[in-house]
């Protein structure tokens, strides 16, 4: 399975072995229990429909094998055609982070998510944030909640990385920047007019601990005002700038 990020420009594979593909069931899995052969078949723990259908090909009902795999749980379907491994069957733990990016897409982890993170606000974020350039979706899982809040296509294709862990496979999140900028955005009932008032908010409704702004860097975050049209956004740049200003000369 490949995932495509439209002009961001990166795409994501996710595959397994393609030349067993077209192997009859007994050529594929030999002697060995589905389960134990499936797993050694597929090497992530997150996978779609197009790759799980794709090694029961050989068998005249593989729908059937799909929903006996679901009902002895050696794989939980997160959404429909989204699954992981029951936890018996993992190797390692399973990744949400890559399951947002897989469960609705175009879309990048954002907002509270990315801020916890990142270490910019302190309190504990069970949701799965992220931003997307379609509509705004909701989904309630097996393995959680995952939000996403609609943006202009130009602000989503700016201030976005690939972060690659030790373990398991790519996802894509805002930059710090990025994510302070959306959350800024989206919350449109704050009432904030002026860096006074936005300084307020950063420290008493995010709770970014002092100092933290002033690693932010100010020219991203106008580059981001720009891509929203944002006086809002522009007024943080502002703000982290004069955090920085401040920061140096204490040092």
């Amino acid at each position: 399975m490949s995932t495509y990020y439209g002009n961001t420009g990166v795409t994501t594979h996710i595959h397994g072995s393609k030349n067993l593909y077209l192997q009859p069931p007994a050529a594929r899995f030999g002697t060995a229990a589905l389960p134990t052969r499936l797993r050694q078949l597929i090497p992530q723990e997150e996978f779609d429909y197009q790759t799980l259908h794709s090694y029961l090909q050989g068998y005249d009902y593989p729908r059937d094998k799909i929903t006996d795999l679901l009902r002895k749980g050696v794989i939980i379907r997160v959404k429909k055609g989204l699954y992981v491994f029951g936890e018996l069957y993992r190797r390692r733990p399973v990744s949400r982070e890559v399951l947002a990016n897989l469960m609705y897409g175009p879309s990048y982890i954002s907002m509270e998510y990315a801020l916890q993170h990142y270490g910019l606000i302190p309190e504990a974020v069970e949701t799965i944030t992220s931003v997307t350039c379609g509509r705004s979706r909701n989904f309630v899982t097996p393995l959680g909640s995952f939000t996403y809040r609609k943006i202009p296509l130009q602000a989503f294709c700016t201030g976005m990385d690939l972060l690659r862990p030790e373990e398991g496979q790519p996802f894509l999140m805002a930059t710090p920047e990025k994510a302070l900028a959306d959350k800024l955005v989206s919350d449109r009932g704050a009432g904030i007019r002026n860096e006074k008032e936005l300084s307020i908010y950063l420290n008493e409704s995010l709770r970014i601990p002092h100092g933290e702004l002033a690693h932010l860097r100010s020219s991203r975050i106008a580059e981001i005002a720009r891509s929203y049209r944002s006086r809002r956004v522009m007024l943080l740049s502002r703000v982290v700038e004069c955090e920085y200003t401040n920061a140096d000369g204490d040092t």
